[in-house]
């Protein structure tokens, strides 16, 4: 039968639906019942904890060798590997650079480096070179050398030569794509014994770019010991052995109000060997042994203790000070008592290092180091997540450091990583990793929590979602997460997200969500990292009295003042995937101002993100909006983090 001799057997009751429609849509629509945020501005429930929001990293994801730590060099003690020279020479994709006729080898001379510490070195035997083909090695960095245009790069290396290799040794950028040269510098004598050489490269006008290779070549032939070869960019604060510039400067727009050193899985090591040992962190680069990290690559060291803690100072925080207490990642752990006690002894002795003046051992060693001023510390934490410990022993472990701190520095809080019942701790650390619908269902965590015990250290927590950084699902969950930190920022007194960095290139990477990525030459924010900044940015000093009554499931507020300043800071997270009508009811305040700046954090789904190539796609929007009153209403929209910053008189 066909279509049409259907037709008119159709139409009247298509008639009568067409009629029926119509008729629904002359009626009118149910209006959207709007949600009713009550706020009691002269009602303070709790001051906010001026140390809420901080930073905890550690050498995960290249977060520091091929991160934050600003050396372009990998490998370059040649300690990576007991029998090989990774990043340098004898692997296909690191060639050794042999022009025209030139002929060598390159080996790891394992008895033979620069110091105690740097027992092996890059041995290379050139049989056949001289200035027009020169033979030498090559390192590509962390997946690139990244340079920009007129731009000055320091370098050193230790090096030594046999009697007739007495040089020159010639540095070299040079461009993977076109083999050009882009800056040259050249050390026309070597010694026979080891030797610390400097050297500056400067760029012309290039374009910037991390498509280069780092050269060392010899114009003679002879033998040719190389070790702690480094190149720096200029730093941050234009500090020696100092950090990225662009990566500090995304940490430094969190106004982060500490620093948890440091790290988590990178104090305890995978073994006990294997733990931060902080003394061999210390003094010039030379010296620092160098240790493989629980991640499965070896940490050069070069951001040591001091170097935390000038970070510290660099961004204004505080440090959080972890010192290992006896437990690593595989089980091992020390038996408290006796066993245990030179690890007590040596948290002293780091605490001291940190506080110490210059009459202290180890104040002194400090004052040595280039830096005469003791730095501030409130927090010393005993290990780090002890509750995997399946001997049992953190209790008595955890009261063997407490006692002895608590007797030598009276003054400092204490942190707990697990439940103890022997002593009471000032602080206990918390770590949340959970999906979305996790952290949106216990928003409330801490809002009927008990405050006759310690305060809360939330000290790892992150949104399980996107990869590498996290999408914008996750920071309208992590936004919910932290609206019930702010409501209950008198019990918890910090929180830091983690892990911070990651080297997206995908060799680098053990662990994904991150907060910030980059690759050698670039960086971006995650909406993530976008939400820590509203938040953090739009803190007032005290808890606001506030209620929010007719909201759908998704809803979130938190609502703190700065009576300084006469602000209100109202923070609205709508993970609803339609908009929300809030009206805003403010009492307790003589007038408001009619203009208020909103701040606004959406994106088109939760899926949406940020990435290298398109670094700003969700990004916080700033306008001003005029209709501000002691009651106003506004549409939230959907998927989006609204902060209202509202001055009253």
């Amino acid at each position: 039968m066909h279509k049409r001799n259907l037709l008119p057997a159709l139409y009247p009751a298509a008639l009568l639906v067409m009629a029926q429609m119509a008729a629904a849509q002359a009626k009118p629509m149910p209006a959207v019942q709007a949600a009713v945020l009550t706020i009691q501005a002269d009602k303070s429930l709790a001051k906010v904890s001026p140390t809420l929001y901080g930073l905890m990293t550690e050498e995960i994801n290249h977060s520091y060798d091929g991160g934050l730590y600003a050396e372009l060099i990998r490998n370059r003690a040649m300690q990576h590997d007991p029998s090989a020279v990774p990043a340098w020479a004898a692997l296909p994709e690191w060639p050794l650079v042999l022009i025209g006729s030139a002929r060598a080898t390159a080996t790891l001379d394992a008895k033979d480096g620069p110091s105690a510490e740097l027992t092996r070195s890059l041995k290379l035997t050139v049989q056949q070179a001289d200035a027009d083909n020169p033979a030498g090695v090559r390192n590509d960095g962390f997946w690139g050398i990244p340079l920009r245009p007129n731009t000055t790069y320091s370098g050193s290396l230790y090096a030594k030569a046999n009697a007739g290799a007495a040089g020159p040794l010639t540095v070299r950028l040079v461009n993977n794509n076109t083999g050009a040269t882009i800056a040259t510098a050249q050390i026309p004598t070597l010694s026979p014994e080891w030797k610390q050489y400097g050297f500056t490269l400067k760029t012309g006008t290039i374009a910037a770019s991390e498509d280069n290779h780092f050269e060392l070549a010899a114009a003679h032939p002879g033998t040719y010991w190389l070790d702690m070869v480094s190149l720096f960019p200029p730093t941050y604060n234009n500090t020696p052995n100092g950090n990225r510039v662009d990566l500090m400067e995304k940490l430094a727009a969190m106004h982060p109000a500490f620093l948890r050193l440091p790290g988590g899985n990178y104090l305890e090591g995978n073994t006990i060997a294997q733990r931060f040992r902080w003394r061999q962190t210390l003094g010039p680069l030379v010296d620092r042994p160098t240790h493989m990290s629980p991640w499965g690559y070896r940490s050069s060291d070069g951001l040591g203790l001091l170097e935390y803690l000038k970070w510290c100072e660099d961004l204004h925080m505080q440090p959080v000070l972890a010192v290992y207490a006896g437990y690593s990642l595989r089980g091992e752990h020390v038996a408290p008592g006796k066993d245990l006690q030179p690890y007590v002894q040596s948290a002293l002795d780091e605490i001291e290092y940190v506080t110490g003046s210059a009459q202290t051992r180890w104040g002194e060693e400090r004052v040595k180091d280039g830096h005469p001023a003791p730095f501030p510390l409130t927090y010393i934490e005993v290990g780090n997540e002890d509750n995997f410990d399946k001997s049992n022993s953190y209790d008595v472990r955890f009261t063997q450091f407490y006692d002895a701190i608590r007797k030598q520095y009276p003054h400092l809080q204490i942190i707990a990583t697990a439940p103890v019942k022997s002593r009471t701790p000032d602080v206990i650390d918390e770590h949340y990793y959970r999906t979305p619908e996790e952290f949106f269902n216990d928003a409330s965590h801490y809002d009927q929590a008990s405050r006759k015990g310690p305060k809360i250290f939330v000290g790892e927590w992150a949104t399980m979602e996107g990869s590498p950084t996290p999408d914008m699902g996750a920071a309208l969950s992590d936004a919910a997460w932290m609206t019930g930190l702010e409501r209950n920022s008198d019990l918890v007194i910090m929180a830091a997200y983690a892990p911070l960095l990651v080297n997206v290139h995908p060799m680098a990477m053990q662990w994904t969500p991150n907060l910030i990525g980059y690759d050698a030459l670039h960086n971006y924010g995650s909406p993530s990292y976008y939400a820590q900044v509203l938040f953090s940015n739009h803190l007032g000093t005290e808890v606001t009295g506030s209620a929010l009554a007719g909201a759908g499931p998704r809803l979130y507020e938190s609502v703190t003042r700065d009576e300084a300043k006469h602000i209100l800071y109202v923070k609205i997270v709508n993970a609803a995937s339609a908009p929300q009508s809030l009206k805003i009811h403010i009492a307790g305040v003589h007038g408001i101002d009619s203009h208020a700046r909103l701040l606004e954090l959406h994106g088109h789904s939760m899926e949406e993100t940020n990435t290298l190539a398109d670094p700003m796609r969700i990004a916080p929007v700033s306008s001003s909006i005029a209709g501000v009153a002691s009651s106003f209403q506004r549409s939230i929209p959907p998927d989006s983090i609204s902060v209202f910053e509202i001055h009253y008189h």
